[in-house]
């Protein structure tokens, strides 16, 4: 439940012991912090910042009542474009555009200013997870090949597969040849590389645009590597002649690494399942490691125990003979989680506190170890906190004000800290240059969430009418209008060159093939980073990077303009193409996705999950993905596309099934046949059936209160 707070009132700030003992005990070690100015500072801003929380929520809400009462007299029948815009301006939901201008944006790192690449998104509470992403800015090329789809076929199990070693040596020539040509012959016929007068030279020829040579280690005459650089990205020949695969190319090339995520995202909010004060302090723990240093994991083998740390910096020689030296991971980032959640953290007046106000203040307090430190993460210094969940410009202002407010407390000059901004819900994307205006002097990119975005059109649009199925929301004109508006405003912005225009995530983590086809279209559209799920996932769309020049791309399209009367237009079905057979496919196919993903969200406190659909094809879920599969079947029922009866059924068919496919998890919490026993089933039915009354059909109040029901053990 909401909780209104008067500002008059002076209310008394609680901190947990547990938040208190963490951060005296662990985080102020190493700062140049006076603790208790730390403290009074941050009741200070829970007293300020709680209550216009609260009352920006009750704006969301008093928006979503008179767009459904309008939708209600409108009989099921969309306005027109410009019909809509007039309402949406009378009611305050649509800004007036600002003037133009461009973001003021200093002090930010070259891997959001001016790399184009893959950007990596991982659950903040996985140590192991955590120290893969953040290590994934180098990733072979040769393994991703080896064991991905790419190439047709497969490797043997069990030994190394000379003919698939070979296959994977052939493509990766073929990328060379394509990517640094030689002035002639190919790198598959190279036997010697060296390095003469700070060129590349090969016994088959020079690179016929030398300044792509970028550096070597080990000496001139038999250098252990060859950088070389394209579009901004490093790519590294290995050369060691007695490898495994070494021994399938005539110059022992033994592997080629991309430099293939540059900038990764530590998620905090819908990768995880933190639901009390002591899964929450796991995730600060896990990011107070990342930014000291210290976080390890150990990984286990068959025959050893791996332990796994943050890797080291790249050392090379430099074309002209200078030491040059490559961070040898990727800058991290904090997605903090939105303004709707609260946190048991700290109480106000004996109600849970706004869990993003925290989070700002927590985040940006353990970075400092970063940027009073060493400056692994950050050489430019600063702060990075992507912000998702945001809904138009005064709730862009409000987490301006926040981080102002938090420099304050830290000490910390003004736009240390950066914000990465989620444009990813409907009042966002309509407004999104008012909503990038207060934000224009730290924010640092703009990405869409295209499953989050969809989620809040349909909600926005709840009591319109049916909404197509969610294979044809991909094609809708309001969808591809957004996808175009957010590269067209931050071009227009001033992206180019001082920030990141990212695009979504791909779904099938084991679908690299489809993903090499589809994902092309990522920075052929203009963005400069687009979010994969896994290491090898980066090093194969780092390809695309190298096919697209992306800055080039960009000023082709700085241009082009934007159609955003699409934007208006919602995706309403016809009726009479919804048979029962497409109803009933779209009904289980969403339903087993929500079981699927809930039931280890809530049994397990797994935020992210490899959930097979009902074709056997594993698919990404999380939060963003479960609140889509939600609202099409809230919205369905709302307008009797289906019934509760029905809906009902499909769960119990559908948690057989799930439970059926998790059968060898030792640790999954089954279903059961009795599905009122079971906390998950519960919360599964319950985001649908309550689904168009939840505040922006967000999943995540019921959740969390059916996982809490879960580790107390209660019925």
């Amino acid at each position: 439940m909401q909780v209104a707070f008067d500002t008059r009132t002076s209310y008394v700030v609680d901190i947990s012991p547990l938040l208190r003992d963490f951060i005296e005990a662990e985080v102020f070690p190493g700062l140049s912090l006076v603790r208790a100015h730390f403290w009074r500072g941050l009741e200070d801003i829970v007293r300020s910042f709680t209550p216009a929380n609260a009352a920006l929520l009750s704006d969301r809400d008093r928006f979503q009542r008179l767009i459904q009462s309008r939708h209600a007299r409108l009989g099921g029948v969309a306005a027109s474009a410009e019909d809509e815009k007039r309402f949406l301006r009378k009611i305050g939901y649509l800004h007036p555009s600002p003037r133009p201008f461009e973001i003021e944006t200093d002090n930010v790192d070259d891997e959001l200013s001016s790399m184009a690449a893959p950007q990596l998104v991982v659950p903040i509470d996985n140590s192991r997870l955590a120290l893969n992403a953040a290590n994934a800015r180098w990733g072979s090329l040769y393994r991703a090949l080896y064991g991905a789809d790419v190439i047709p076929g497969g490797a043997l199990d069990g030994c190394h597969d000379v003919m698939r070693s070979d296959q994977v040596v052939s493509w990766v020539g073929a990328f060379l040849d394509q990517t640094f040509p030689l002035d002639r012959g190919n790198h598959g016929e190279v036997s010697l590389y060296g390095v003469q007068a700070g060129q590349l030279i090969t016994n088959q020829g020079r690179l016929r645009k030398p300044w792509q040579f970028g550096g070597y280690s080990g000496t001139a005459e038999a250098p252990g590597s060859i950088l070389l650089r394209n579009h901004g990205l490093h790519v590294e020949l290995h050369i060691e002649s007695d490898h495994p695969m070494g021994r399938r190319h005539p110059a022992g090339v033994a592997d080629v690494v991309l430099e293939s995520a540059p900038s990764v995202i530590m998620d905090f909010d819908d990768s995880v399942a933190a639901v009390d004060a002591e899964d929450k302090i796991s995730l600060y723990r896990n990011w107070l490691g990342l930014m000291t240093g210290a976080l390890e994991a150990d990984v286990e083998r068959p025959d050893r125990v791996i332990r796994r740390r943050l890797s080291a910096d790249r050392t090379y020689i430099g074309p002209g003979g200078a030491p040059l030296v490559l961070k040898g991971r990727s800058l991290m980032l904090a997605r903090n989680v939105g303004m709707l959640m609260s946190t048991p953290l700290v109480l106000l007046n004996g109600h849970e506190v706004p869990e993003g106000v925290v989070d700002a203040i927590l985040t940006a307090l353990i970075a400092m170890h970063d940027v009073q430190g060493s400056r692994r993460n950050s050489a430019a210094g600063s702060i990075y906190i992507v912000k998702p969940k945001l809904h138009g410009p005064n709730e862009a202002a409000f987490t301006a004000r926040l981080f102002d407010a938090v420099e304050d407390l830290l000490g910390l000059d003004r736009h240390t800290i950066k914000i990465g901004l989620m444009d990813e819900e409907r009042r966002t994307s309509l407004n999104l240059m008012a909503v990038i205006a207060p934000l224009r002097r730290r924010i640092v990119f703009i990405n869409t969430g295209a499953l989050g975005r969809t989620a809040d059109e349909i909600h926005s649009a709840i009591g319109l009418g049916p909404v197509t199925r969610k294979s044809e929301m991909t094609s809708a004109a309001w969808l591809n209008a957004y996808e175009d508006n957010n590269v067209d405003i931050g071009l227009a912005c001033g992206f180019a060159g001082r920030g990141q225009i990212g695009k979504g995530m791909w779904p099938m983590p084991d679908a690299m093939a489809a993903m090499m086809a589809q994902k092309l279209a990522h920075p052929l559209s203009g963005a400069s980073a687009a979010w994969v799920a896994s290491p090898t996932a980066a090093t194969l769309h780092a390809l695309h990077y190298h096919r697209v020049d992306v800055a080039a791309r960009q000023s082709e399209l700085i241009r082009r303009g934007c159609d955003t009367s699409r934007l208006f237009v919602p995706p309403i079905a016809d009726p009479s193409r919804l048979d029962d057979a497409d109803i009933a496919d779209e009904l289980d196919s969403n339903v087993q996705g929500i079981l699927g993903y809930i039931a280890r969200w809530v049994g397990q406190g797994i935020g992210c999950s490899r959930v097979s659909d009902l074709n056997g094809v594993a698919l990404r879920e999380d939060r963003a993905s479960c609140r889509l599969s939600s609202q099409i079947l809230a919205n369905w029922l709302l307008h009797g596309v289906v019934t509760v009866e029905r809906v009902t059924e499909s769960l119990g068919r559908m948690a057989r099934i799930v439970d059926q496919q998790n059968a060898a998890d030792p640790a999954y919490i089954p279903l059961g046949d009795d599905p009122r026993s079971s906390h998950a089933f519960m919360a599964a039915r319950a985001v649908i059936l309550k689904g168009a009354t939840q505040p922006g059909g967000y999943t995540d109040r019921i959740l969390r209160a059916a996982r809490l029901r879960q580790k107390a053990g209660a019925l």
